[in-house]
């Protein structure tokens, strides 16, 4: 099995089960035991993108994993708690903590848009992680927010993404928003989503976070929408709305029918 097959299989590991499939890696790879210490580089990409995150020692809050507060070679800094750290890609772990105080031109609308989407995230998510960085030579800021939630004994994880950039100097914010839910009872189904954004909204914490807010809460409701949609549409037409014989099944009377017969409408 060639190492670009094996890195595929990481890269759409789903919410939650990165460990499951390196278990599986290493089960299907057996005689090459060597095979799973070349994935750093798929294991680096598949964190930054999933925003996956982790607790420093010592601290029980979440913070993220993204390309946009990495200082290279494994390296990367959280603005809330001033502080920056050494993550392992493959175990997922964080270690050697430091000092790390933002400076720079960005630093207030950061610190502002810090506080702001600390306090949306808090009401509208229940275990969320964020953070907002300058990037750009401090030309723009982006806002990263992630929301995971598993359930693995009732076969399901899930995960929402948003990512902005907001530009000072024009008040654009762009940037996408994915879902991704993984349901694996007794089948296997994936829901994925990834909605473009273009909005703008003014140079102040309060005002990117509430134009986040508006933002966010109109997917919701499209997603919710579509979900009805597939209930009531699609998922309806997949199955009869009445048996074979065109008559309805008078369950009261079920434990007497003969098979064949009664339901089969025929005597062989």
């Amino acid at each position: 099995m060639s190492l670009e097959t094996i890195e595929s299989f990481v890269e759409g590991a789903p919410p939650g089960e990165l460990a499951d499939v390196v278990a599986d890696i290493k089960a299907l790879t057996v005689n090459d035991p060597g095979l799973v210490s070349k994935l750093t580089p798929a294991f680096e990409k598949y964190n930054e993108e999933q925003f996956t995150t982790v607790k420093l020692p010592g601290s029980s809050q979440q913070v993220v994993i993204s390309s946009h507060n990495s200082f290279g070679d494994g390296r990367y800094y959280d603005v809330e708690s001033s502080s920056s750290f050494a993550f392992n890609h493959a175990t997922q772990k964080a270690s050697s903590v430091q000092s790390h105080v933002l400076e720079g031109p960005q630093t207030d609308l950061v610190k502002s848009t810090l506080k702001s989407l600390s306090t949306y995230a808090r009401e509208h998510y229940a275990n969320a992680a964020y953070g907002v960085y300058p990037i750009e030579n401090d030309s723009k800021v982006a806002i990263v927010l992630v929301a995971n939630k598993y359930s693995p004994n009732n076969f399901w994880n899930g995960r929402w993404r948003s990512l902005y950039v907001f530009e000072p100097t024009s008040g654009t914010l762009e940037g996408s928003l994915k879902v991704d839910v993984h349901y694996y009872e007794d089948g296997n189904v994936r829901l994925l989503t990834n909605k473009p954004v273009s909005s703008s909204a003014g140079a102040t914490g309060v005002a990117i976070a509430k134009e986040i807010a508006a933002v966010e809460k109109k997917y919701q409701e499209e997603l919710n929408r579509g979900f009805m949609s597939l209930s009531e549409g699609a998922f309806k037409g997949l199955r009869r709305q009445l048996p074979v014989t065109r008559q309805k099944i008078e369950w009261d009377k079920v434990a007497s029918y003969r098979v064949g017969q009664d339901i089969g409408g025929a005597r062989r």
